[in-house]
């Protein structure tokens, strides 16, 4: 039998901050609008990081992807309707969520990694997201992803 680690609570300092990530905030944004400093809010994605089993040093599409998929964060209500993507679309949307380095977005979208921009673009234009970010914010709203990242740590058996 598989189990997962078990996932670490949020507290209210930490979950205000991961909520104003999944707003589209950056540190630096979130620093100035709380007047913390940009080191204790880079300091608190860390923790978030580490709370939720998140790979370190991943892109912040990646952090906002596991506090969603966790559930500690709800995903913002949107009006937009939720777009129809082909199987190479899903795939690349999956993997900008679960991956930071291009390379391994490439590899697990099963593309060039010289074709991921442009791919990449077009599934911003399909979506209307302004950037990935966005984008794994939206396909979280819409139900295009799954409630838990695949590379997330397990536990059992299948180690």
């Amino acid at each position: 039998m598989t189990i997962s680690a078990p996932i670490t609570p949020l507290n209210p300092a930490q979950h205000r901050v991961a909520q104003k990530l999944v707003d589209g905030l950056s540190t630096r944004e979130i620093a100035a609008r709380s007047g913390l400093s940009t080191h204790t809010i880079r300091e608190y994605v860390r923790v978030i990081r580490q709370s939720l089993h998140c790979p370190p040093r991943c892109k912040l599409q990646v952090v906002v992807h596991f506090v969603l998929a966790a559930g500690q964060v709800a995903p913002p209500a949107t009006e937009r309707p939720a777009p129809v993507l082909n199987e190479a679309q899903g795939l690349l949307l999956r993997a900008v969520a679960e991956h930071s380095a291009s390379h391994d977005v490439a590899l697990a979208a099963r593309i060039a990694p010289a074709d991921l921009r442009s791919a990449l673009g077009e599934l911003l234009d399909k979506t209307g997201a302004d950037d990935v970010t966005q984008l794994v914010v939206l396909a979280h709203a819409w139900g295009l992803l799954g409630t838990r990242p695949a590379d997330t740590v397990k536990s059992g058996a299948a180690r």
